[in-house]
């Protein structure tokens, strides 16, 4: 039995593909999907999907959503996503190192707000930079 695997965002679908695994960041860790899953419905943190196709993997930027499976059929529905292949790799990590050094500054500030934006930014472009290279 295959595991169909759809990777969709409000403007569009990112992955809509046969897979043999799918691994998610969901908001308590990594989270593994094969073939015959019970039925599932977990949020997403901002990170990398990987999806398993025979012997390669695909990675996937993802901004925060949700994954329902049921019936071999595993839907990832994020806020955004990217494929890693679509991502310049040295523009993420120009983007990631810009990202650290706010976060820094964030942290020396105390301010809350600040600090909270800086955390997500960081993990939106360690999570593009992670895709781009194919690790997650």
């Amino acid at each position: 039995m295959a595991l169909t695997v759809r990777v969709i965002t409000p403007d569009s679908t990112v992955w809509d593909q046969e897979a043999e695994e799918a691994i998610l960041p969901s908001t308590t860790g990594q989270l593994g999907i094969l073939s015959g899953h019970a039925p599932l419905l977990s949020a997403l943190d901002i990170g990398v999907v990987r999806v398993r196709t025979g012997q390669t993997w695909e990675a996937i930027a993802v901004m925060g959503g949700f994954a329902e499976m049921d019936n071999n059929e595993l839907k990832v529905l994020v806020n955004a996503a990217q494929r890693g292949s679509d991502i310049d790799a040295e523009a993420a990590e120009s983007e990631f190192v810009a990202a650290e050094e706010r976060r820094t500054a964030a942290q020396a500030s105390g301010n809350a707000q600040e600090l909270i934006q800086a955390e997500r930014e960081f993990k939106r472009s360690r999570a593009r930079k992670q895709a781009a290279a194919g690790v997650a």
